[in-house]
């Protein structure tokens, strides 16, 4: 399904495996899953590798950590840095949100702001129970949260819970992450095979079908915030995500 990378390079943070029709992206920086440049960069490539190739996907991340958010030494190294980054992050969230087979996410462990935002770019979303949190904290660390999220939120996130998201950062554990609407299921044991199990009964899932419907249900929304994504990328010089 895809070809091994050589040693050293970006692509070495996701391994790529297949199960019957179902394509598993595992990534894995070694540390916290930080999006920086090279692990956006796998995922991307990972994704265009399977694409065509698999008919439903499984993303998980490493155990005890989804992804702790975007890398903060590049967010702290400069506006030019942080926002080239940013866009980048958005094109994999967007890739995610418009994918054309059903894309269902194994959450491991902490999914922390961009961790969160990739949860709400999957359709199904599978967390193994634990002492972890998910959520959008970035009001409560002095950061406003970026257009994207509040219009990702806005679909995916239960209405009930959406100022308690974005307006106060609240952060949840599995179970209350199901209840707002970041997770679809909270499962004690491995999240990974239940996804993987979630994901073959998705294969048959017409492709054409799916392709136009992402338009028509997600269209406008990833439109919007590709448009305003310049605008919105200007209130991020400096800070975390």
């Amino acid at each position: 399904m895809a070809e091994p990378s050589p040693e050293g390079t970006p692509s070495d943070i996701v391994t790529v495996r297949g199960e019957g029709d179902v394509a598993i992206l595992e990534f894995d920086d070694g540390k916290a899953n930080a999006l920086g440049n090279d692990t956006i960069d796998a995922l991307l490539a990972a994704l265009d590798g399977v694409d065509g190739n698999a008919d439903a996907i499984v993303l998980a991340g490493r155990p005890g950590r989804f992804s702790a958010g975007f890398d903060l030494g590049v967010m702290r190294s400069g506006p030019d840095a942080a926002q080239a980054m940013l866009a980048r992050g958005v094109d994999l969230f967007l890739r995610l949100y418009l994918y054309p087979r059903p894309v269902v996410a194994a959450c491991t462990g902490h999914a922390i702001a961009a961790g969160a935002i990739i949860l709400m770019s999957c359709d199904l979303r599978i967390g193994t129970r634990g002492e972890y949190k998910i959520g959008l904290p970035e009001v409560t660390i002095g950061m406003p949260l970026p257009f994207f999220a509040t219009e990702l939120a806005r679909d995916r996130i239960s209405k009930r819970h959406y100022a308690r998201v974005t307006a106060l950062g609240t952060m949840y554990d599995p179970d209350g992450a199901v209840d707002a609407g970041f997770l679809d299921e909270a499962v004690d044991g491995d999240p990974v095979a239940v996804a993987v199990d979630r994901a073959q009964g998705l294969t048959g899932i017409s492709r054409g079908g799916l392709l136009r419907t992402r338009t028509t249900a997600r269209g406008a929304i990833a439109e919007a915030i590709r448009s305003g994504l310049e605008e919105d990328l200007s209130h991020f010089a400096v800070g975390g995500g």
